[in-house]
């Protein structure tokens, strides 16, 4: 595969990155104390097929175990790839969506980690430090930067705020396939050369842990936690290089 997208594939990543936008937009007003996460995956599917795309989560993953589910909806100490069930919403609680769309062949990713009534000033500073490493490294992601560039503007921020940048997890390149090249990373890797180009597309998701960065997958074999059981953070764009300023194709309310 070619990381660079021509104009149509371009238009095509677009279009399923809209449905993206589209759906958390609309979620976010069922985010409420009561709700299970079954409910909410399942408001998602509908929106996804009703918008003409396909839940590109749903069966993601081999043949021994295939992601069961449409959205990954993580809760608290949960970091990412939280499996919808009926666990019920709680006031205080933080919540990510992570929501991914295929359609006519190319993908569209992104996430929010929304609030439940009242959370703790704690978990909101968490919050808003995690959003805000996501338009730092997204204002760093150029034609002729390096992926270092990205990642040290989302690592020196968090770790600069007193949290822990999750090592074992990154973003990635996206186009027709929804994990592409080339892995991009939250913290500095001396090795991390990559050079952006225009026309690349690319999903940048800093996931930030109020402690420790060291986390743990459950026996599941998808959800991943936080290590110290203390909250975690997840926000997520999917960009496209440009001449000048990166253009984010799942902008919405966030």
């Amino acid at each position: 595969m070619s990381l660079i997208k021509t104009d149509k594939e371009i238009e095509l990543i677009r279009a399923s990155c809209k449905i993206v936008a589209n759906v958390l937009t609309y979620i976010k007003d069922f985010i409420k104390e009561g709700v299970m996460t079954q409910e909410l995956d399942e408001l998602i599917e509908k929106f996804i097929v009703a918008s003409g795309g396909y839940p590109a989560f749903k069966g993601y993953g081999d043949n021994k175990n295939r992601y069961p589910a449409s959205s990954c909806i993580s809760i608290n100490e949960e970091v990412v790839h939280g499996i919808p069930g009926p666990r019920k919403l709680q006031n205080g609680d933080i919540v990510s969506i992570d929501v991914g769309v295929l359609k006519d062949g190319y993908y569209g990713d992104a996430a929010y980690t929304f609030e439940v009534g009242e959370i703790s000033s704690k978990k909101k500073r968490l919050l808003q430090v995690t959003k805000e490493s996501l338009y730092k490294g997204i204002s760093r992601a150029r034609n002729g930067n390096i992926l270092n560039d990205v990642a040290s503007a989302i690592q020196d921020f968090c770790e600069g705020s007193g949290y822990g940048v999750v090592r074992d997890l990154c973003g990635h390149g996206i186009g027709s396939h929804l994990h592409e090249e080339p892995a991009v990373l939250n913290y500095y890797n001396p090795k991390n050369r990559f050079k952006l180009v225009k026309g690349m597309t690319i999903a940048i998701e800093p996931m930030i842990n109020y402690g420790t960065y060291s986390i743990k997958t459950m026996k599941d074999g998808w959800t991943t936690v936080t290590k110290d059981n203390e909250p975690s953070a997840h926000f997520e764009h999917t960009i496209l290089i440009t001449d000048g300023e990166p253009e984010i194709l799942t902008k919405s309310f966030y």
